[in-house]
């Protein structure tokens, strides 16, 4: 049973839905839209790498650990602290999480209440291009270059395929707890991990991994309750 609502969360919500979310948002069609462009990114990667060698397949779980330890540094840095010198994207990331996000949804409110509030959890969908155009692109490119067509495409498959499951997973722990997907074994574990970022007093220093939480266990900020 879903508990309720503290007070000041609910003026929260209420205020930032009707400041922030047009009324012709839709949060199933965001959902729907991040989904596709991501998996056509991968599928066309994976079409322009069809055979790698044996060695070439390293680059996925190196992807893998580098896309970890980006989300780790990315989310303790300038997702809860305001960057110096202060860029837009910087800025944006700051008052879209630290200041938003973490108000909409605390250690004691979890819970979507609607599909809008999709809009709090999902990335702006030019936060998705500006990812997969200004971030993935230019690193494929380069290990093209330097290094093998495959290796680029591999990294580019894993790299836009990690922040999909990011997308996935922190939209997971967010749905309701009975639901078909709250209910899925795997996740009752990452979403107490996630849920206890939520707790103010912990989420400036503990659980910055929000898929899996690797990186927090390499740099000992994995919150242990004594």
């Amino acid at each position: 049973m879903v508990s309720p609502v503290p007070a000041t969360v609910a003026e929260f919500r209420a205020r930032y839905r009707a400041e922030q979310i047009g009324p012709r948002y839709s949060g199933r069609l965001h959902l729907a839209s991040t989904s596709l462009a991501s998996l056509l990114a991968i599928g066309l990667c994976a079409h322009a790498a069809p055979h790698p060698r044996p060695l070439e397949w390293l680059t996925v779980p190196l992807a893998f650990l580098f896309a970890n330890l980006v989300e780790y540094a990315a989310h303790r840095g300038p997702m809860h602290h305001r960057a110096r010198p202060d860029f837009f994207l910087t800025r944006l990331l700051y008052q879209r999480h630290a200041l938003s996000h973490h108000r909409f949804y605390t250690d004691e409110a979890m819970t979507v209440e609607e599909p809008r509030d999709y809009q709090m959890v999902l990335f702006p969908p030019a936060v998705v291009f500006l990812f997969i155009g200004g971030v993935a692109v230019p690193v494929l490119l380069a290990l093209r270059l330097l290094v093998s067509a495959n290796v680029g495409f591999l990294f580019g498959a894993t790299a836009v395929g990690y922040f999909l499951t990011y997308e996935w997973l922190h939209l997971a722990y967010h749905l309701p707890p009975e639901s078909w997907v709250g209910r899925l074994p795997f996740l009752a574990r990452l979403r107490r991990h996630h849920t206890a970022h939520h707790d103010p007093r912990r989420m400036q220093r503990f659980h910055f991994n929000i898929t899996f939480p690797i990186t927090d266990a390499l740099f000992g900020t994995t919150y242990r309750d004594r």
